[in-house]
Order: C-alpha cells, then structure tokens, then sequence
C-alpha cells in the first residue's frame, strides 16, 4: 500500500488539484503581477542611474565669468583653443550665447506670457552670462583630471570655472537611487507577502484533509511522503499563477514604456529596459514557485511534527 503514494498520478487524486478554481492561483497571480511591477521598476532605475552617471562621468563644464564681453569672447576662444590641444579632451564645444540664453530664460519665465517673455528678454540683456564650454573627456572626470583642465586654462582664463556635469545632476541620481531600493524593498515585502499567504493556504489543507492524513499515516506514509502532496498542489497554484501574474505585468511594463518614449526625454527613456533585466524579470513566476514549495514543505513538515 505505501507504493500507492509514489506512484505517479495516484497521489493526484489523495489531495485534489484545484487548478484555477480555488483562491491560491489568484492570489499569487496578483503577488507575482505586483513582484514584475516592481522588479521592472528598480530595474529600470538601476539602468537609467549607471546610464546618466556613464555619460556625464567624462563630460565637464568651463565657465568663463567675466563682465567685458570682448574680453570673454577672447578668452572662450583661446581656452578652447587650448584644451583641443590635450590628449585628455576629447570634444571641445563652445556654446553661443543663443543658446545660453535659451537654457537661462525658462528659469527669468520667458516661455509664459507675452508680457513676462519681454520682461524675461529684458532681463537676458541686462544679466552679464558667462560664456560656456561644454568638454567631453577620454576618460572619467577625476580630480586630476579637473586640475589637469584647471592649469591648461588658467593663465589664458583667469576668471574660468571647470565644473564635471555629474555634479550637476547628482541630486537627480540620488532620488534615482533612492527609488530604485525603494522598488527592491517592495519586492521584498511582496515575497513575505506570498509566503505568508502559502503558509495560510498550506494551513487551511491541512485541516481540509485532516482525515485523508490520518488515513495515510495508518497505511504507513510518512511525513516527507505527505508534504510532497501539499508541495506539488501549492507549487502548480503558484506556477498557474505567476504565469498569469507575468502576462499581465508584462502588458502593463509595455504600455508604460510606449508611453515614456513618447515624451522625449532624455532621462525618462534612459528607463528603458535591456534583455537581461527582462529575462531577470522572466525569472519572477519560478522563483515565486520554489518560495511557495519551500514554505509549503517547511509549514506542512512543522505541522505534522505538532500532530503526531
């Protein structure tokens, strides 16, 4: 008799599969939905802070303060001129004042009404710019780097500012961090949540099959024999489940990224996920499967210990 709990296909009928009819299916669906949500979020995060951080890692701006315009025009060209020449530099490109002052004057409310676009103009007129020169370094912008920069110009460019365009956006990176580990700890949270829920889940067969466990201890099973039941049956729920939880993260993950394409923006697409981050998050559902067999294994082994 103890055979007929090995072989396969009679263990099936012991303790029915529900398949998609019971609650567990539905309920790791919607943990896994959430877990893909938010693995795709810190992901997404990661990517777009080492993106941003690799590309204004080597990048640097020279700004020449000075009240003379022809003296800064001057000293824009020679300093330019002078860190072409460096096997450290490797782009040199010297803003015109244009665009300098199309960066400055949505911040003097140029881009509202006519009347503050006027005054904003005014304003541009009489506000003495520095002149800007926008570098692209062969390598990251250390700080011997900087002071590399810093004495090639000084004596052409007294009043210049050399600034890495990382520092620039830093506080940028910092929330970007920040919401990535938010994400992961949402991913934490949501695995607990699903373990606690198979615990429940586990719990409640238990005391639905009470009778056929008694039975199967009269016929000689033992524990490990019973527990595999109660694996398989929660692992198939989680499987069912973390499949379904997929499709529908995925769609969501899809549509949104269509969305943020549409923007434009320069930040917002560097959000974009690669093929490894995707198959990190194809991963989800059968990690969420082997998470609800080891907790249903741990809960219904434990269980059966108090039992007996």
């Amino acid at each position: 008799m103890l055979s007929l709990f090995v072989i396969p296909g009679h263990d099936r009928r012991l303790i029915p599969e529900g398949r998609l009819s019971g609650p567990m299916p539905w309920v790791i669906a919607i943990m896994i939905f959430l877990t893909v949500l938010a693995t795709a979020m810190g992901l997404a995060f990661a990517e777009a802070g080492q993106k941003v951080s690799d590309q204004l890692s080597s990048r640097a701006t020279v700004q020449i303060i000075e009240a003379n315009p022809v003296s800064k025009a001057q000293q824009a060209k020679d300093a330019a001129a002078r860190l072409r020449g460096m096997d450290l530099v490797d782009e040199v490109r010297v803003l015109p004042p244009e665009e300098i002052e199309e960066l400055i004057a949505p911040w003097l409310g140029q881009t509202g009404s006519a009347q503050a676009g006027s005054q904003a103009g005014s304003l541009l007129e009489d506000i003495p710019l520095p002149a800007l020169i926008d570098l692209k370094l062969v390598r990251a912008a250390g700080t011997s780097e900087l002071e590399a920069l810093r004495g090639a110009i000084g004596p052409l460019a007294p009043s210049a500012l050399i600034e890495p365009s990382s520092g620039l956006i830093a506080p940028v990176i910092a929330l970007v961090r920040s919401l990535q580990w938010i994400a992961f700890g949402l991913v934490i949270l949501l695995a607990m949540a699903t373990a606690a829920a198979v615990i429940i889940s586990a719990r409640a067969a238990l005391n639905t099959h009470k009778e056929t466990i008694g039975v199967i201890h009269l016929l000689g099973g033992t524990d490990r024999q019973i527990s595999r039941l109660f694996q398989r049956r929660i692992a198939l729920d989680a499987l069912l489940g973390g499949i379904l939880g997929l499709i529908c993260g995925a769609a969501i993950i899809l549509l949104l990224g269509m969305q943020l394409s549409a923007l434009g923006s320069g930040l917002v697409q560097s959000l974009e996920l690669s093929w490894y981050s995707w198959l990190i998050i194809g991963f989800v559902p059968i990690l969420g499967m082997i998470l609800a067999m080891v907790t249903a294994r741990m809960t219904v082994m434990g269980a059966l210990k108090k039992i007996l």
